[in-house]
């Protein structure tokens, strides 16, 4: 019986115990159970917020409006449920309603404080962006615009004040006031105007004109142009938004649209309206990215782009939520609490509706509160709000402080003494009751003035009443404070004592900056000395400087009257001279050591407008990194950029680190700890280097634990590199293994393996353990390396590993091309690599067509091995008009074609002469607007070769007969001959031989392969036995027989690589480089289509040709 009694006392007390305890799992001290919502009203109306809370009675309901105690009056009042109560709300500048509300409640156990409410009053609607005039041709497109401000409106179009009609697919009106017209016709012309309506309120715009110029005939191709392409758009969760794409083209162009992360859109909740324009409704933060509408004429791939992203702000959301803790007293408590959104909320703790800042025992890190020494005052209500852009959220959590009875009361009589610039004595009496029980005294200290102090704690033991605190700094205001501890617990903190330590010489100078603003000034310039630094208020400075050439010093001093003097002009200098400064500072009690000799040249005395110095700003981040930060002073001259060096003191300058025009920071890392680095920077522009900005900084030592040696940290390890394209390579590592639960940061080292110059080398600083390092080289081996970072403690670097960058796909046509007709149906084609440095070509492909198969897009295709840069073109058609292009392609991918080169292939006119054997003079070649036409006559009529060809078999039958052993001679005289041509020709193969042939003497050239002639980079190859065999040709110059061989030049003397020389018995070929044409591709590749623009041009071009034929130089070889 007694042991049944003694277990229902015992659930007794475990309820007993669980009761008084729910209130802190469960918050039934203190709740809300309605939060106030945000509100738009319009002016006049009567407006309430809600709000309304449980808990034990009373509870108080106060107000807040932007932060600040609402005061009651006549219009604002809070109602007896605890609702806010707001008549005839008001918009304007002497009183406006419109803000942030919050709702604070209290009873005896604390406050809690609400989430933010949004109060928005609709003004009147008023146009932003009026219509403008428009001209446009007909059957072209026209858009209008306009954009009210206040509340969301509902837009509409008049024409000539009439309502414009929708019931055409050629007219769209867009959400966002946007009105678009395409294959617009006369009946469009006219005045449009739109008009907003918002519930009762309507306002119409200005009116803006529609002109239309009429065209005569047909319009002509015209390549799709995006017109208005997708803006960049901000838009809340759940509204819709408009991604505008309209593009105009002959034929109209379809428009599509895709991610540029590639993944799809979501087509529930999108939709394409008009001719292009996407509309998203019921957005949601998958929404975000990158989106493309691509402009295409129908049935190519000749296309346009235009880019826009959508950024889908999400309200915060707590993803941890703070939680309720019972801690004794001088126990810690910490709390956490983690939000996302977009954009990032921003984290905010509050103590019973107050803003908790850091100082002395309370501190935040990354987003937690951490409560040291805990006493009885600590127990309270904790929130934690965030809040971004699109709204707030709160969560409450409790701490509750258990206290003891048998614990000491608190040390007695404190008092503080001050013994030098860094020391104070501190004396105590024990506690008035259980100080037999003591075991140890804990002293609290930290500096009086500011917020985010840092807390210092010194153990003693229970023998000793008074201790001495002896590493402060000087001259500042320190507040002390004594707990007494027993085995049992912590007393209470003692009563707080404040002192003040005594003032020392500065422990260091200023670091100095020198800029010239003209040849013969120095400006002195430097930041005031920390408190640590100075060690009390600096009364003076002395600034010395010398010639260093001259040992005579001039000496200043400064006195700082009430703020501190920060710069010091030295006029009357030299030109292009160096000078000494130095500079020391003093306190009412003494002068500080002067600090080393700065050196500073003058510049030279120049009559040029060059940039002034840029006015310097160098900030230590850590122990190995350093923030210089600038901004340039105001001139008439325009930077092209900026110049940045820097190197430890007593060490020759480093390599110039060059920045662009729009940088205004930069980090320096890999520094050593407690070294003295010289900083320069100086902005350029067309008129030579500007003046230089010079300053010294010293990183400050990495700190460890006191009266310990830190171990160093680990580097990194498992580092791996992968290379995700031509430009870009993944990087991901392992952190060491160690317990540390401190956050911590990575630098990442990069660079090509061996570079030439230090400059080549940069940084990636991260948080996370991957790091995708971009703008790296194609096809390009590099170095990386990882260091870790902690607590402004820096591991080595870790292991190097390497990586190759993948191959790039061309980008770029190839250059230079060009198109020569060597006979009546074949032509040589010929270019040059494409400028893309590091670039590897495996093949070309050529594409040729004439312009009835071109406007059809059938095109002919030739490859050729990546060392080849020459092709033939055979089986042409006399009278046509042929179009080239080439591409470069590799492993990688295809690049885009090059620009078209036209060639004329002429009609046969001539029929008694032979134009190869004509009077040993080149034939003409004219450039008209970057268009290759060649003019060849025509060759000898069907009789005079059929006559030719029977005298042949005469005399080949005579040949085999009698000349058979000189034959077999001369054969393997060319074999010879072929062998060592091909050799010096970079072993290019036997079936290109014939890509060659630009490089001709004035023998007989049978292209198609009616010669044994072999062409090398050095020129023609022949043998005896063809000279001898050329001495039968019935088509032999007749100038032979007149003596005048010896004044004959060689043809080759005027053979350049990438230029075609023919030489003619006839006539001249003129020749020049094919100029730039407009390519019909604008975007990445080019499958062969057309483009309107060069087929106008190409008839005009063929004209001028002709007339202006004998007006181009030439180049002859006599």
């Amino acid at each position: 019986m007694g042991s049944v009694k003694w277990k229902t006392h015992q659930r007794l007390l475990i309820l007993l115990w669980v009761l008084s305890f729910s209130g802190v799992f469960g918050f039934s001290e203190l709740s809300f159970t309605i939060q106030p919502k945000d509100v738009t009203a319009s002016r006049g109306e009567d407006v309430i917020l809600d709000c309304q809370a449980q808990g034990e009675s009373p509870i108080a309901v106060r107000w807040r409006k932007n932060g600040v105690q609402l005061q009651e009056s006549g219009r604002v009042r809070v109602l007896s449920n605890g609702s806010l109560y707001i008549s005839n709300v008001r918009s304007s500048t002497e009183q406006s309603d419109e803000g942030f509300y919050q709702c604070l409640v209290q009873n005896k156990y604390g406050a809690i404080l609400s989430q933010r409410s949004s109060l928005t009053i609709s003004n009147i609607l008023l146009f932003v962006t009026h219509p403008v005039p428009v001209e446009v041709t007909l059957g072209s497109v026209a858009r209008f615009s306009c954009a009210v401000s206040g509340s969301p409106a509902v837009i509409s179009w008049e024409l000539n004040q009439r309502s414009l009609p929708l019931d055409s697919d050629r007219i769209t009106v867009l959400p966002n006031g946007v009105l678009q017209i395409c294959d617009v016709t006369m009946r469009d012309a006219g005045n449009y105007r739109c008009l907003a309506t918002y519930m009762a309120s309507r306002v119409k715009s200005r009116e803006a004109e529609l002109s239309i110029i009429p065209v005569s005939g047909p319009r002509p191709l015209m390549k799709p142009h995006i017109i208005a392409g997708p803006q960049n758009i901000s838009a809340g969760l759940h509204q819709s938004v408009v991604l505008e794409c309209l593009a105009e083209g002959n034929p109209r162009p379809l428009v599509s649209w895709s991610r540029a992360d590639s993944k799809p859109i979501d087509v529930f909740g999108a939709r394409v309206l008009g001719n292009g324009n996407l509309i998203i409704t019921a957005i949601k933060a998958q929404h975000s990215g990158t989106y493309l509408c691509r402009a295409t004429t129908p049935g190519t791939r000749n296309y346009t782009i235009a880019a826009g992203n959508l950024t889908v702000l999400v309200p915060p959301s707590l993803v941890e939520k703070p939680e309720s803790q019972t801690r004794p007293r001088a126990g810690t408590a910490r709390f956490s609490c983690q939000a996302e959104g977009t954009p990032a909320p921003r984290i905010t703790w509050f103590k019973n509706g107050h803003v908790i800042h850091s100082n002395g025992r309370t501190k935040m890190y990354n987003s937690k509160l951490v409560i040291t020494q805990i006493i009885p005052e600590d127990d309270a209500f904790y929130q934690c709000q965030a809040e971004n852009s699109q709204g707030s959220v709160v969560s409450t959590s409790r701490l509750i402080v258990v206290l003891s009875e048998d614990r000491p009361s608190a040390p007695r009589n404190v008092h503080a003494e001050t013994i030098s610039s860094s020391a104070i004595l501190l004396a105590w009496e024990r506690p008035q009751y259980n100080a037999d029980k003591v075991i140890a005294y804990s002293i609290h200290y930290m500096k009086s003035e500011g917020l985010n102090n840092e807390e210092y704690q010194a153990v003693i033991g229970n023998d000793t009443t008074s201790h001495i605190v002896d590493d402060l700094e000087p001259a500042q205001n320190y507040t002390f404070y004594i707990v007494a501890y027993m085995p049992m617990g912590a007393s209470r903190m003692s009563e707080q004592v404040t002192q003040h330590t005594l003032e020392d010489v500065p422990l260091r100078t200023p670091e100095l900056s020198l800029t010239s603003r003209s040849p013969t000034d120095i400006l002195v310039s430097w930041q005031p000395l920390p408190p640590k630094l100075s060690r009390g208020r600096v009364s003076a400075y002395r600034l010395s400087y010398r010639m260093a050439t001259d040992e005579q010093v001039t000496s200043a001093e400064l006195p700082v009257p009430g703020e501190n003097c920060t710069q010091y002009l030295l006029q009357g200098l030299q030109p292009d001279t160096i000078y000494l400064i130095r500079i020391s500072a003093s306190t009412r009690v003494g002068w500080s050591q002067p600090s080393a000799w700065n050196s500073h040249r003058t510049p030279k005395t120049s009559s040029a407008t060059v940039p002034p110095a840029p006015n310097l700003e160098l900030e230590p981040l850590n122990c190995t990194s350093v923030m210089i930060r600038w901004h340039s002073a105001p001139s008439d001259a325009v930077v092209q950029g900026y110049k940045l060096c820097f190197h430890p003191d007593g060490q020759s300058e480093d390599s110039i680190i060059q920045l662009p025009p729009q940088d205004h920071q930069h980090t320096i890392t890999g520094l050593n700890p407690r070294v003295k680095y010289h900083v320069k920077l100086l902005a350029f522009s067309a008129n030579g280097d500007g003046y230089q900005a010079h300053q010294t900084v010293n990183t400050p030592g990495c700190p460890s634990a006191p009266n310990r040696r830190l171990a160093a940290l680990p580097p990194p390890d498992h580092i791996h590199a992968k290379a995700n394209s031509s430009s870009a390579v993944s990087l991901s590592w392992g952190r060491p293994a160690f317990s540390s639960g401190k956050a911590v940061s990575y630098s990442v080292r990069y660079g090509p393996v061996s570079p030439s110059d230090a400059s080549a080398v940069r940084y990636v600083q991260t948080t996370e353990q991957t790091v995708t390092v971009a703008g790296l080289r194609p096809n390009t081996r590099y170095e990386f390396s990882v260091r870790l970072h902690m607590d402004q403690m820096s591991s080595p670097w870790s292991t190097s590993v390497y990586q190759r960058t993948l191959l790039e796909a061309p980008s770029s046509p190839p250059l230079s091309v060009r198109a020569t007709l060597i006979e009546d149906d074949t032509a040589l084609v010929s270019w040059k690599q494409p400028d893309q440095p590091d670039l590897s070509v495996t093949h070309y492909t050529i594409l040729y067509a004439s312009q009835s198969a071109w406007i059809a897009g059938e095109w002919q295709v030739l490859q050729r091995e990546g060392t080849n840069t020459m092709a033939l073109l055979e089986k042409l058609e006399s009278g046509n008009v042929y179009l080239v292009k080439i591409s470069a392609s590799n492993q990688a991918g295809d690049g885009p074609f090059s620009s078209t080169v036209e060639l004329l292939v002429r009609a046969k006119i001539h029929h008694g002469k032979n134009p190869r054997h004509a009077d040993n003079h080149a034939e003409k070649t004219a450039f008209v607007d970057s268009l290759y036409h060649i003019d060849q006559k025509s060759m000898t009529g069907i009789i005079v070769g059929v006559c030719i060809a029977l005298s042949c078999i005469i005399l080949c039958i005579f040949i085999l007969l009698t000349k058979s052993e000189t034959q077999k001679s001369a054969s393997s005289k060319m074999n010879e001959v072929m062998h060592s041509g091909a050799s010096s020709a970079n072993q290019q193969q036997a079936e290109n031989a014939d890509v060659l042939i630009p490089m001709m003497r004035t023998h007989f050239i049978d292209a198609k392969g009616g010669t044994n002639l072999i062409i090398n980079h050095a020129g023609p190859i022949t043998s005896d036995a063809q000279n001898r065999r050329n001495k039968w040709s019935v088509f032999s110059n007749t100038q032979k027989s007149n003596g005048n061989k010896s004044k004959i030049e060689d043809p080759a003397c005027l053979y350049e690589v990438g230029k075609t020389v023919l030489h003619y018995e006839d006539e001249q070929i003129l020749y020049r480089h094919l100029g730039e044409s407009e390519s019909s591709q604008t975007s990445a590749g080019d499958s062969g289509n057309f483009s309107h623009d060069e087929t106008d041009r190409t008839s005009d071009r063929s004209d001028d040709s002709e007339r202006n034929r004998q007006e181009v130089p030439v180049c002859v070889c006599a």
